[in-house]
């Protein structure tokens, strides 16, 4: 089966990567897309337990067209009841990048019509269009002149996990969250810290990786449930699946300035079922303290656009003093849409990379925070290379390929392995991975044990505060 899954630019690589560790065959890195393939279990497991896809679609035509008119012509031969009945109700959402083509809604309307005319012509009744909960939903991609009609097998958008209760005035989206988390290589193995966390939306997603749970297994639907084909057996077997997950021997820390961020933070944090690993506190980031463990940071603060503090320079240039002073041998990552506040850190970046966070173009900063002139660690940090006395392996966002298989092989067999020593599958580790599930939020212990008793209430979803 052929699939797509759809991310966020800059995102791509390290959705490639989770792809490979589900067992996904011939992968290959698209713009803003990760084209693959494999079988049901896969295309459910995908939905699932992907952090940096936004949806997953399964092309089911792809032809070339010039006009609006050619666009019909060709779906108007489509034979629709391979995937929908003339009862179910549908919505077509459509992409449309064409020299051509200038009028997507125009584009989008001629699919709609032939739909409808196939299902008139061969049973003298045609299917109900429904913005709201539609039974199957349509994603019509054009590029110049290839069509491409997809169903689409997530429905919402898989940042909307299901755990958020509340937010704050900007939250970062969940999947760009756990993107910038996954580049940064932090798997669980130290201290997670958020000095700027807002509505807690790092935080949460840290969690997710660091335990390797599901991060969609909040939700309460996939479009995929209403399909001709849905397995309700195999996908049962695929939600209950919790064989993956790991110990997480850290811990989470979340600060914010701002009392009301906190408490919105704390109630997802508890929404979420994951108390027991995130702590929240009001604390500016000027009150910082010396770390007790090693930790990494990983922040998203204000880029005075949508939220605005009183001064941001002097926010950025606390920060920056923070980490010179609190925060030595440790590394920070911090994205920002505006490189004068970055350059107030008063640090130079160690690695940078383009990311789009809603419209913004921002830079997301690696800061190896370091005691002494940078000339002398540098120097010393080359030693320890030569002498392979540091082996730590850096995300290299810059990687220009068409296809997975020509990224280095090395890279490969040490990137992608799921379980190092400390996360190995041992069943002391299950047994402590059940325990503490039975401390998590009412939705993992509504996890459903009867297929027929949870049939249209997969879990409980969280209510509002």
């Amino acid at each position: 089966m052929e699939l797509l899954a759809k991310t966020y630019y800059g995102l791509e690589e390290c959705l490639a990567r989770e792809l490979t560790e589900l067992g996904a065959d011939n992968i290959e890195i698209g713009n803003r897309a990760v084209s693959f393939e494999g079988d049901l279990r896969l295309m459910y497991k995908a939905n699932l337990q992907l952090h940096t896809a936004l949806r997953i679609l399964r092309p089911i035509a792809v032809f070339k067209a010039d006009s609006a008119d050619d666009v019909y012509d060709n779906l108007r031969n489509f034979d629709f009841t391979t995937v929908m009945k003339v009862n179910n109700t549908f919505i077509i959402n459509e992409t449309v990048n064409s020299e051509t083509m200038h009028n997507s809604q125009f584009v989008k309307y001629r699919a709609k019509d032939a739909l409808v005319d196939f299902f008139n012509d061969k049973f003298g009744k045609r299917p109900n269009v429904s913005v709201q909960n539609p039974d199957i939903c349509f994603d019509l991609h054009v590029s110049h002149d290839v069509v491409t009609l997809s169903l689409d097998a997530s429905g919402d958008s898989l940042h909307l996990r299901g755990w958020r209760v509340d937010q704050t005035v900007a939250p970062i989206s969940e999947v760009l969250a756990a993107g910038m988390i996954k580049m940064t290589g932090w798997h669980g193995e130290k201290d997670f810290i958020d000095p700027m966390c807002g509505s807690g939306t790092l935080l949460i997603e840290a969690a997710l990786v660091a335990l390797n749970m599901a991060p969609c297994l909040y939700r309460r639907k996939f479009a995929f449930e209403k399909w001709n084909d849905f397995d309700a057996d195999l996908f049962d077997d695929v939600y209950n699946d919790d064989s993956a997950e790991r110990d997480f021997e850290h811990h989470i820390y979340g600060y914010d300035i701002d009392p009301k961020a906190v408490a919105i933070a704390n109630r997802n944090v508890k929404a979420a079922g994951l108390s027991k690993y995130i702590s929240v506190q009001q604390r500016s980031v000027a009150d910082f303290t010396d770390c007790d463990s090693p930790a990494i940071i990983v922040t998203n603060p204000p880029y005075g656009k949508r939220i605005v503090t009183d001064d941001m320079f002097d926010l950025y240039r606390s920060f920056g003093s923070a980490l010179k002073h609190h925060f030595v041998d440790n590394i920070a990552w911090v994205i920002s849409s505006d490189k004068s506040l970055l350059a107030a850190i008063g640090m130079k970046p160690s690695a940078k990379y383009k990311l789009i966070n809603g419209a913004l173009e921002c830079e997301f900063c690696r800061y190896e925070i370091f005691a002494g002139k940078h000339g002398d660690y540098v120097r010393e940090k080359k030693s320890k290379v030569k002498d392979n006395e540091e082996k730590e392996t850096l995300y290299d966002n810059k990687v220009k390929v068409k296809g997975f298989s020509k990224i280095d092989k090395q890279f490969k067999k040490d990137s992608f392995k799921k379980n190092g020593p400390k996360f190995g599958k041992s069943n002391k580790n299950k047994e402590s991975n059940k325990r503490g599930r039975d401390d998590r939020a009412r939705f993992f212990e509504s996890k459903r044990k009867n297929k027929d008793a949870h049939k249209d209430k997969r879990r409980d979803t969280p209510e509002k505060s």
